[in-house]
């Protein structure tokens, strides 16, 4: 029940934030770690993290006004492969931020990256946790992912996609052997 108070919040809070323009605007969401989001270790269950960069990509879509023709179309916004680098634990009552950017893109996939940041005593950056993830928009009435041209002519954006970092290039190569691993089973 407590992320769908999260989601009320977030919900309740985007027409007081400024507008985000994709692809390069990043979203920035506080948080605190609840006794709800603890696990046997007294530390932020690592599905936990997922969930909440669930938000993140949530405020993208909201706060860039995308969400209109998700719903106008029926679109639905799919995962398809995540990795992530877990660096410091977050324990009870500590806040943190989800920053949650748009890396690159293909004809019809977004690589996004989601940064988990805690604060030290001397108010310096701290990385809990680090993670990159494909995602799309689906269309049901086409049974295929949308191009992500059309995402962004929905808001009226033409942008090319910035280069494959190396480590992004790694994550997609590692997808794309596990898929085929998959296929290999069936």
């Amino acid at each position: 029940m407590n992320l769908w108070f999260r989601l009320i919040w977030l919900l309740a809070t985007t027409p007081f934030r400024p507008k985000l323009v994709p692809p390069f605007g990043c979203s920035v969401l506080p948080f605190r770690v609840w006794f709800h989001d603890l696990d046997t270790s007294l530390h932020m269950n690592n599905g936990r993290y997922w969930t909440l960069m669930d938000l993140g990509r949530t405020d993208l879509m909201l706060r860039s006004g995308l969400w209109r023709a998700v719903l106008r179309e029926g679109w639905v916004p799919v995962v398809n492969a995540g990795m992530i680098r877990f660096r410091r634990e977050l324990r009870l009552f500590r806040s943190f931020e989800i920053e949650t950017a748009i890396m690159c893109w293909t004809e019809n996939w977004l690589v996004m990256q989601h940064r988990v940041i805690a604060r030290g005593r001397d108010g310096s950056e701290i990385v809990a946790a680090v993670a990159l993830a494909r995602a799309a928009l689906y269309d049901r009435k086409a049974k295929g992912y949308v191009p992500v041209a059309r995402i962004w002519g929905e808001m009226g954006i033409t942008a090319e996609s910035p280069p494959q970092t190396p480590e992004i290039t790694a994550f997609l190569a590692a997808e794309d052997a596990m898929r085929q691993a998959g296929a290999a089973e069936r």
